[in-house]
């Protein structure tokens, strides 16, 4: 396994729609393999496959109380159940978060590395993550579904490793440029946020095979 590059925002490829993974093969075992090596180095709480420069329908998402990360092949979600707000960060604009709102519950139909159909119910920190990394197979970024401008924050790790919110306004592209840049060498901040005020819940996995 290797731990891969994450392209950061503004790269035009996280803009890019994934096309539907065909082939499965010892090729993308490795790649699903890397990409939760990677998420794990990270910190991350998921990361799909154009974070890492792959135009493939792929994603891994591994909540911080589960042991095996999940991997998800064309995953498509066909069910969304009821709205929350939620915090939210992403390891392709690190140093920033904002609020968005994010389904309660959701159904999402996948394939395995074997390309197995499955089916999946998630709720809380898992649904989200589902649909943040969906999204970011289909060229989204949560910066586009922000509740408000005022809800975007820059964060700063101080010198006892606590995190201070800065609010910033508007998402600008040469900003956020800039702090991917500084938060190269500063400590890691979890992508979701499990410890404030807004924070996020833990979920639970609920599978069921198709």
């Amino acid at each position: 396994m290797a731990i891969l590059e994450v392209r950061k925002f503004p790269d035009p490829i996280l803009r890019q729609r994934a096309v539907k993974v065909a082939r499965f093969d010892a090729k993308l075992a490795k790649l699903a393999a890397d990409m939760c090596e990677t998420m794990e180095a990270e910190r991350g709480v998921g990361l799909a496959a154009n974070q890492v420069g792959v135009l493939q329908r792929l994603c891994v998402v591994k909540p911080e109380d589960w042991e095996e990360p999940l991997i998800l092949v064309n995953p498509e979600i066909i069910r969304r159940e009821g709205e929350r707000e939620v915090e939210e960060g992403c390891l392709s604009l690190p140093g920033y978060r904002g609020m968005v709102n994010r389904s309660v519950r959701i159904r999402v139909r996948y394939q395995d590395l074997a390309g197995k159909q499955l089916r999946l119910k998630a709720d809380c920190v898992l649904a989200q993550a589902i649909e943040h990394e969906t999204d970011h197979l289909n060229g989204i970024l949560y910066i586009d579904h922000l509740i408000a401008h005022d809800q975007f924050f820059r964060i700063h790790v101080n010198e006892e490793g606590d995190v201070e919110y800065i609010p910033t306004g508007e998402p600008d592209a040469a900003e956020l440029e800039n702090a991917a840049r500084r938060m190269n060498h500063a400590p890691p901040v979890p992508q979701f946020d499990t410890t404030n005020g807004r924070s996020i819940q833990s979920g639970d996995r609920a599978d069921a095979a198709d």
